[in-house]
């Protein structure tokens, strides 16, 4: 490239530079464009929030990762301003032990990886800064500011294309990217409810309250910061996160909070698969599914994450719990021992969860399939999980490791009943034994009939030795050749009766 080129490439790039950095005349202090300084990024010393001391509040160092509180003191001693904020103070402050610890500064991510050698960035949506400690990430955040503005302060320079990498809307509103960096101030008002917008500080053990976000804590209430249509229209995922929020911590959602969701629900629809899908493993994987799925049903966004499971509410399948479908029983009953075992310590496996979601469907496909084309019930049946989780997947992106336990644990539940010596060891031997007999279990709990005879005799066989095994099969065996004999006699036996039929007409 020719020097003289280069040259003026260089200078265009550093007026643009001086346009969008320069310090804004006196009249016009309070521009969204931030100043960036050695320190970061200037906090004004006039604004107004409740600032709770520490013989006020329970939160204590103790209860917080060390880690965390590396990140906290390293930015602190640079000259950065640095907060514990969100869901972590909320927890402390409910005398919760959070999961993880998010901190929010006025450092720029480049200036938090400068500052940490374990650093690296992430995102291109929202730019975070991640810092590895072995296994915990503690998780950086630059001061978000109001960007609603940006584009109007900015008048005849050519800063369309910075713009739109700082922030961009769809033209639904959602946001597509929010890398517009301001104060502590404009932070807590991006923050989506006021409970999560709560700042701890390490220097003097206060907290910054902007949003009256305590008195929503003692209220019980789950409360979005602005106007409630605006922040759902930027992003939908907001919807989901009131429910969660409100199953977890037992909260109810706030009327004018509330009232938008069902409305907006559709919006959803406009979520990547794979964010839906680390979304619903929230929802119903962190202890409290049960409580979530009601929620979720009375807002009307169950059906927005599947859809499929629409048809199989309202089929005319029912058993003694009158206008309850089989589906939705087995789904309570799933999620009810989900949340049991989470409480419990023990492990929990999504691919289950999302088996027994989809087991009815399943099944009601596999029959049409097999009215429409005539096939056998095992071809129908492959088809048919293949329809499902295609369905299934395009809204909710289950990765191909769980679909592909899915599968192994729908296939059993064709196995289960054929019990020869060969086969039941087979069946036994299967990684994937317990979930499906798990599976097998709470349809016979809901179906009742054969299936309890079925489960009850697979419960006896895991339980006992091998004398006994063998035994329980051998017995199987000739059961099941006596009845295999009786009926061929009644197939003989009405052959026959018809064909003398036929000769006596003549």
């Amino acid at each position: 490239m020719p020097s003289l080129l280069r040259c003026q490439i260089f200078k265009l790039v550093t007026r643009i530079c001086q346009k969008l950095f320069q310090p804004q005349s006196s009249n016009k202090t309070k521009s969204n464009i931030t100043q960036l300084t050695k320190s970061g990024l200037e906090i004004p010393t006039d604004s107004k929030c409740e600032i709770i001391p520490r013989k006020q509040h329970d939160i204590s160092r103790q209860a917080i990762s060390e880690n965390a509180l590396k990140v906290l003191y390293r930015l602190n001693k640079q000259g950065y301003q640095a907060y514990l904020v969100g869901g972590c103070v909320r927890d402390l402050l409910l005398g919760k032990k959070p999961k993880d610890f998010d901190i929010t500064t006025n450092a720029t991510p480049e200036q938090v990886q400068k500052a940490f050698r374990n650093c690296r960035l992430v995102g291109r949506r929202f730019r975070l800064a991640h810092i590895m400690f072995g296994k915990e990430i503690i998780e950086v955040a630059t001061f978000r500011g109001d960007h609603s503005n940006l584009n109007s302060e900015i008048t005849n320079t050519k800063l369309t294309k910075i713009d739109s990498n700082m922030s961009k809307r769809s033209q639904s509103g959602m946001l597509l990217r929010d890398n517009v960096y301001g104060t502590i101030e404009e932070d807590a008002m991006r923050r989506d409810f006021t409970i999560n917008g709560l700042y701890y500080s390490v220097k003097d053990f206060t907290i910054r309250d902007y949003c009256h976000g305590i008195d929503d804590l003692k209220n019980g209430l789950i409360r979005l910061i602005g106007d409630p249509e605006t922040r759902y229209r930027e992003d939908p995922v907001r919807m989901l996160r009131a429910i969660r929020f409100a199953a977890k911590l037992n909260m109810t959602i706030e009327s004018n909070t509330a009232a938008p969701i069902k409305s907006l629900a559709s919006l959803l629809k406009n979520i990547p698969s794979a964010r839906l899908f680390d979304e619903a493993i929230k929802l119903f994987q962190s202890g409290h599914g049960l409580p979530t799925y009601h929620l979720l049903r009375k807002y009307h966004l169950f059906f927005i994450l599947f859809p499929t499971l629409q048809r199989s509410f309202n089929y005319q399948q029912r058993s003694n719990k009158a206008d309850i479908s089989y589906a939705e029983q087995i789904i309570e009953q799933a999620l009810k021992n989900t949340d049991y075992r989470i409480a419990n310590y023990k492990r929990v496996n999504p691919a289950y969860l999302f088996a027994v979601m989809l087991w009815y469907p399943l099944a009601e496909r596999t029959r049409e399939i097999i009215m429409e084309s005539g096939l056998t019930y095992h071809d129908a049946f492959d088809i048919a999980m293949n329809d499902i989780l295609k369905e299934q997947c395009s809204v909710i992106a289950i990765p191909k490791r769980l679909t592909s336990t899915m599968c192994d644990i729908w296939r059993l539940q064709l196995r289960f009943s054929k019990r020869s010596l060969k086969r039941v060891t087979s069946i036994f031997e299967h990684p994937k034994f317990r979930a499906a007999y798990d599976l097998l279990e709470l349809r016979a709990s809901i179906e009742k009939g054969e299936l309890l005879e079925l489960a009850k005799w697979w419960d006896e066989y895991q339980h006992c030795g091998l004398d006994q095994r063998l035994k329980m099969v051998k017995q199987i065996t000739q059961n099941d050749s006596k009845y295999q004999n009786m009926s061929k006699a009644r197939n003989k036996s009405k052959s026959f009766r018809s064909r003398n039929k036929g000769k006596k007409t003549e």
